[in-house]
């Protein structure tokens, strides 16, 4: 081969090497999924399960909660805002930041601790004669059913606001007994389980009505936790438990086979 010939075969080389360099670099890089903000209190950040993340805060998020389960197995990419204790106020001030017009999926759980549904049952486990489990039951539906309607309806606005392209999922609230105690320390009567059972009953109602009234989906988990309450087998929600915190919550069963096949559906 001559001289002119090999500067023309090398020639042609760094000519093919350049047009297949600027092929590579046309090639668009691997796209991240979906952006999916999940809002909301501890029954969407996990508490219960027992594992949580070390983030940094009280808020027990935990890597079995449906929302880092739904995200996983969709390729999601998750936002992990819900939060141990939230309420309403809670959300508006410190997780709507998270959303923006990018934002294609949200789930949000919220109102149980605005109702009180905490100190609520804190009365109704003591003995009749020493609690108010009736008074303190009326008090919280009197607040799910005269203020806290207008309090979603408010946030269900911000979120639409700063998510317009969302689809948004309201998640609601799971009946925790099924009409025995079978937990030594506490002492819930049937009668008072009823009607605390009717108190998840109201406050779906009234999430569900706000849901609809903002074109947002509601995800009510009551006909999935039907036979695994407190004290059925299995259980799906915690009784009694050691932490306290993690007592009347769903579990790792509760949100891997109770909330992922209720939310999932609907997060496309």
């Amino acid at each position: 081969m001559t001289r002119r010939s090999r500067l023309h075969a090398l020639t042609g080389v760094a000519a093919l090497l350049l047009l297949l360099a600027g092929l590579v670099s046309a090639r668009p890089a691997h796209a991240a999924g979906p952006s999916y903000v999940a809002l909301g209190d501890s029954y969407s950040s996990g508490v219960g399960t027992r594992s949580y993340i070390g983030d940094g805060t009280s808020c027990q998020r935990s890597t079995l909660a449906y929302p880092w389960l739904i995200a996983a197995a969709k390729g999601y990419t998750l936002t992990f805002k819900a939060c141990s204790g939230a309420k309403v106020s809670t959300v508006t001030s410190s997780q709507l930041s998270a959303l923006s017009t990018g934002t294609r999926y949200v789930t949000i759980s919220v109102g149980g601790n605005d109702a009180g549904f905490s100190s609520v049952l804190t009365e109704c486990a003591q003995p009749g004669w020493a609690s108010n489990c009736d008074g303190r039951i009326d008090t919280a539906r009197a607040y799910i059913t005269n203020t806290l309607p207008g309090s979603l309806a408010t946030l269900y606005a911000s979120i639409r606001a700063k998510a317009p392209n969302a689809k948004v999922v309201v998640v609601g609230y799971p009946r925790i007994f099924n009409g025995e105690d079978c937990n030594a320390a506490t002492f819930f009567s049937p009668a008072e389980e009823t009607r605390l059972n009717q108190m998840a009953d109201l406050i779906n109602s009234k999430i569900s009505a706000q849901a609809a009234a903002k074109g947002f989906t509601f995800a009510n988990p009551t006909s999935r936790f039907v036979g695994h309450a407190v004290c059925d087998s299995p259980e799906w929600l915690n009784g009694l438990s050691n932490p306290v915190s993690d007592s009347y919550h769903p579990n790792k069963a509760g949100q891997a086979s109770g909330y992922v096949p209720l939310v999932s559906p609907l997060l496309v």
